[in-house]
C-alpha cells in the first residue's frame, strides 16, 4: 500500500468482541484508519496494533456501524463510525 500525503485519516471507535476482547484485553479503542479503506486492509491494520489476533485474523467477521463487510469491500469510513471486531464463532 502505498502512502500518500492526501491520503485522509478518521479516528473511529474499535469494538472488540468475544475472544477479539479476550485477546486484545480491551472492549473498544479509538483507532485511526484511512478514510477509503477495504476490510483486508482494516484487518491488516489491526493486526498490525495487535499481533496476537494473527492467530483469528482469518476468520474475523467485521461490521461498520452494525452491518457486516463483505470479504473484499472498500468503505469509506466517517468520524465516529463504529468497527466491530466479531471473532470466529463457535459452536456445537
Amino acid at each position: 500500500m502505498e502512502k500518500s500525503e492526501h491520503r485522509e485519516f478518521v479516528e473511529v471507535n474499535l469494538l472488540f468482541f468475544a475472544k477479539s476482547r479476550e485477546i486484545v484485553g480491551q472492549k473498544s479503542i479509538l483507532f485511526e484508519l484511512p478514510k477509503i479503506t477495504t476490510r483486508n486492509l482494516i484487518i491488516d491494520s489491526i493486526t498490525k496494533k495487535f499481533p496476537d489476533l494473527q492467530q483469528i485474523s482469518k476468520n474475523i467477521l467485521l461490521s461498520l456501524n452494525e452491518e457486516y463487510l463483505d470479504q473484499d469491500c472498500s468503505v469509506t469510513l466517517k468520524a465516529g463510525d463504529e468497527l466491530a471486531v466479531i471473532p470466529p464463532l463457535s459452536g456445537g
